[in-house]
């Protein structure tokens, strides 16, 4: 338990405002940005520009003067997306319970207290802390994405900026260096049809707590490519691929080993296989009392990967599939070849589009 306390960063404000506290029920990530690695894991200006490629989809990632946004600065999008998402489900019990079947889509617009953005999100509210938010949105705004992923049902291949815009409102008051007190930022479509499309999972709250970028880019590969399954396998070499770091292996090797021996990431336990030296295990620390009803057999990197090719040309995310899979087969009897069984899935679900 000491390690655990000591990896992860203190709660900085443990006494919250009760209506900060009510702004939204739990934290989102979009999916998107939680697959590629769109955000950069240096803590020092990053202006390289950047290409990643995987199983047929391209982001390239290209800095302004700021340098690219960084995993830290992606907290105002995950405040964002929380807020937007808990608005969204809002309208949607209000549509259930008067029996309307459309809802009015949420504005893609958001104006926010900077200070509820970083007592939330586990920052420092001094001076310094206003700076490095008004930093973050320069790289947000700054930061040029090229991609034709497709997200909320449609296919975009666009340039566009992480957020598309922002303003802050500050109180002068005779001071031209006073504090900001509110924030306004407009989403890009990109991120905006993904939130739209529910393309997003909920994360942990002490995702705030971790310190190192690394840290924070391995626990959305975790909560994106494990969930709730029993377990998730991963080489290094495409694990070090997918978080987009620029080290070279030996010492990518040496800091997953450290996370390793710590144990302190939320929700999961990790631990290298027992038999091969650069395959990292990842399993949940809370497994559902009946794992086969609620999340459905374990299924191979393999076979994720393999349905995504089959899937994606057609618009579909494979762990949405995935879900209706596994609400498919409740009640009939546990494939005897999961990965196989998945897989006929997937192709059904093509037929009957």
């Amino acid at each position: 338990m000491a390690q655990i306390v000591k990896a992860l960063l203190p709660i900085r404000h443990a006494q919250q405002d009760l209506f900060i506290c009510d702004l939204f029920d739990v934290w989102k990530d979009d999916m998107g940005s939680m697959e590629h690695p769109v955000f950069s894991l240096s803590t020092k200006p990053d202006k390289r520009r950047r290409k990643y490629e995987h199983n047929g989809n391209t982001v390239e990632i290209v800095p302004s003067d700021y340098g690219l946004a960084t995993i830290h600065d992606k907290d105002v999008l995950l405040y964002l997306v929380s807020h937007i998402m808990q608005d969204l489900n809002d309208k949607q019990k209000e549509a259930n319970k008067s029996g309307k079947k459309e809802i009015e889509a949420p504005p893609k617009s958001l104006r926010f207290t900077a200070y509820d953005m970083l007592v939330l999100t586990n920052r420092t509210t001094n001076n310094l802390g206003y700076e490095r938010l008004e930093a973050a949105l320069d790289r947000l705004s700054g930061t040029r994405i090229k991609t034709d992923i497709a997200t909320g049902g449609k296919r975009i291949t666009k340039n566009f900026g992480i957020i598309d815009s922002f303003e802050i409102v500050r109180e002068i008051r005779g001071d031209p260096n006073s504090r900001m007190v509110g924030v306004e930022v407009d989403l890009s479509d990109w991120f905006y049809n993904a939130l739209l499309g529910q393309e997003v999972l909920t994360i942990s709250e002490n995702y705030f707590r971790l310190r190192k970028p690394i840290e924070r880019r391995l626990y959305e590969l975790c909560r994106k490519h494990c969930g709730h399954q029993r377990r998730w396998e991963i080489w290094l070499k495409l694990l070090l691929k997918k978080t987009g770091s620029a080290m070279p292996i030996r010492d990518f090797r040496r800091k997953i080993k450290v996370i390793v021996e710590s144990d302190h990431m939320p929700d999961y336990h990790l631990a290298f296989d027992e038999y091969e030296r650069d395959k990292l295990v990842v399993k949940p620390r809370k497994a559902p009392a009946n794992d086969m009803v609620q999340n459905g057999p374990y299924l191979k990197t393999q076979t994720f990967e393999n349905a995504e090719r089959i899937l994606k040309p057609h618009g579909l995310d494979k762990y949405a599939v995935q879900s209706e899979w596994v609400e498919w087969m409740k009640g009939r009897e546990a494939p005897a070849n999961p990965d196989g069984a998945f897989i006929g899935f997937c192709k059904m679900k093509i037929a009957s589009l």
